[in-house]
């Protein structure tokens, strides 16, 4: 299904207003497109483009005059509809098919929790916005998802790894510094790419990261990482295919543009492979490994929070699930009472 007014302009909102990354956004708006398929396919109804554009700026009118609210038009005598008229007359039963049919497709708990909170977030969004009478989501209760602990790597591992990357040219330099900045500071792999040369201050042996909801946060960058974007730097300004790094993308791919998360993820399979580590290891395993090397080494729980910018601190509590067990198999392992025999 092409797009549709109505998904653009939730994903905007959830874009402009609500700081979404672009994979997030697209991630919901493919969850919403998908709603929509389903609800036109199990009535047999055929959407009508221009009543859709019509319906939106209905809304929109009645917004700018105050009305705020959305008024259904009617199925006209072709049978064709607009989505606004379809999605606003969903009711709690029809989303309960819909998560039904979902179920049916083998999609992970993460999936569907994940498009449970899409319709959630649109219909409290499409409510505001006068789009639809009533909110049928507030009927419908999220299933329960198991706690999964995130993945850590090993000391030994990650120094395999940050090794990994060669010296001799810009890119492997590039590619030694984004590893270790990953590993030293805990940063998402999305700020990661957004780092402008002008966050980075060697001196004060600090980045300023723009998280989500474009949060700044200042983190400490460790020794071996300043050393490694120092190499880096000092290659990547004496290289003609370059222009002056005084400005700009911190880390730049072969044309001198933005990095990609993409390309961060490519390189690091790349290194995985090189090494021989496990290739489900990915970006967000050294975030995860930062936060539990740390704790693993007496950091306080609140200190790791405000470095990883969770916003709660029950979202970093999940690493102490991990230097507990790790506590309890060192017990089980040396104390000589431990296990029963």
């Amino acid at each position: 299904m092409s797009q549709l007014p109505i998904t653009n302009a939730f994903t905007a909102y959830l874009t402009d207003e609500r700081h979404f990354s672009p994979y997030t956004a697209r991630c919901y708006g493919a969850d919403l497109r998908q709603f929509v398929e389903f609800l036109t396919t199990e009535h047999g109804i055929e959407l009508d483009a221009g009543r859709e554009k019509a319906a939106m700026d209905r809304v929109t009118q009645q917004r700018s005059d105050g009305k705020g609210e959305y008024n259904a038009s009617g199925v006209p005598e072709s049978g064709k509809v607009s989505i606004t008229d379809i999605i606003g007359e969903a009711k709690a039963e029809t989303i309960r098919s819909f998560l039904g049919h979902l179920g049916e497709q083998n999609y992970s708990a993460a999936t569907m929790a994940r498009k449970i909170a899409t319709l959630r977030s649109f219909y409290k969004w499409a409510d505001r916005q006068g789009v639809v009478m009533g909110n049928p989501m507030t009927m419908i209760r999220t299933p329960r998802q198991a706690k999964r602990l995130p993945k850590a790597i090993t000391i030994e591992q990650i120094e395999r790894l940050l090794a990994a990357p060669g010296d001799a040219d810009v890119l492997g330099r590039r590619d030694r510094a984004m590893l270790e900045t990953l590993y030293s500071t805990g940063i998402r792999v999305s700020e990661l790419v957004g780092l402008q040369v002008t966050d980075l201050d060697l001196t004060g042996e600090a980045l300023k990261v723009r998280g989500k909801g474009n949060k700044e946060r200042i983190v400490p960058l460790g020794s071996h990482a300043i050393a490694a974007v120092r190499r880096y730097l000092d290659m990547l300004t004496q290289d003609v295919k370059f222009a002056a790094r005084d400005s700009g993308p911190l880390f730049v791919n072969k044309h001198g543009g933005r990095l990609s998360s993409r390309s961060v993820r490519r390189k690091l399979d790349k290194y995985l492979k090189q090494v021989g580590l496990d290739p489900s290891i990915s970006p967000h395993t050294l975030r995860h490994s930062f936060a539990t090397h740390l704790l693993d080494n007496g950091a306080d729980l609140r200190s790791v929070q405000e470095l990883l910018g969770h916003q709660s601190l029950s979202t970093t509590q999940v690493y102490t699930h991990l230097t507990t067990q790790r506590v309890q198999d060192a017990y089980n392992q040396a104390h000589p009472r431990a296990q029963a025999s």
